[in-house]
């Protein structure tokens, strides 16, 4: 019954590629075949720490990180930003959360050997501030650590960090000023479980400063390695 109501829903309500948001043909599950020519996956040499696709591979770390130190340990993203910037804004801003089920897995499958290396116990998302989330309706980076927790069977602890200040957005802002526009934006909820080994989940990963921010919290909470996931990153410039 339960597969017949899917099919049902899927013929009334065709899912679309996340990538274009066309309808996919039958045969087709989640990005299409064309968009799967088009977009690029962050493939090797990478940075060392954010896991940005470098050119030269006797180079240890991309532009940005070589300027700065990072209170995570390492990271990792899916896709170039570039190339999937639309479909991004739609999950974002245009309830597109059914995209959440495709790049969660996708993360699994391209990401997914990596993550386990890291031996995490949680898997912690960038939250949103509160106001902001409830006009939107979701965090679509729970939602993409949802569906990552459920695909690589490592919980979700979505309410162990908190956002107190309604922040500029950084895409306006200068590196400085991303660090100044952080400051005391996270606090950490009262929670009685020591994490040692952490991933945090986030969709894009910039310079790095949303990031940073959350993982000095948690360092000072006492865990020891802080890693990240995020659906897309910019390229090295």
């Amino acid at each position: 019954m339960h597969k017949l109501l899917e099919c049902l829903g899927e013929l009334l309500y065709p899912p679309r590629c996340p990538v274009c948001d066309k309808v996919n043909r039958l045969w087709d599950k989640g990005i299409c075949k064309e968009c799967l020519q088009k977009i690029r996956y962050v493939k090797p040499p990478r940075c060392l720490k954010c896991g940005k696709h470098i050119e030269n591979e006797a180079q240890e770390f991309c532009t940005d990180c070589e300027k700065r130190e990072h209170y995570f340990t390492e990271g990792r993203a899916l896709f170039v930003y570039k190339d999937i910037a639309r479909s991004v804004h739609r999950f974002k801003y245009q309830g597109r959360r059914e995209y959440a089920s495709v790049y969660g897995s996708e993360m699994a499958y391209y990401l997914g050997d990596c993550i386990r290396s890291w031996h995490a116990q949680a898997l912690i998302p960038i939250p949103l501030y509160l106001k902001k989330e409830r006009r939107r309706g979701y965090n679509q980076a729970a939602l993409l650590a949802k569906a990552l927790g459920t695909e690589l069977g490592i919980p979700v602890y979505e309410g162990l960090v908190k956002r107190i200040r309604n922040t500029t957005p950084l895409k306006q802002l200068n590196p400085e000023e991303r660090l100044n526009n952080l400051k005391k934006a996270f606090i950490l909820a009262e929670n009685g479980v020591k994490l040692k080994r952490v991933i945090i989940v986030d969709d894009i990963y910039t310079t790095g400063s949303t990031l940073d921010a959350v993982s000095k919290l948690l360092k000072e909470w006492g865990v020891e390695e802080i890693f990240f996931v995020t659906l897309a990153i910019g390229e090295n410039v």
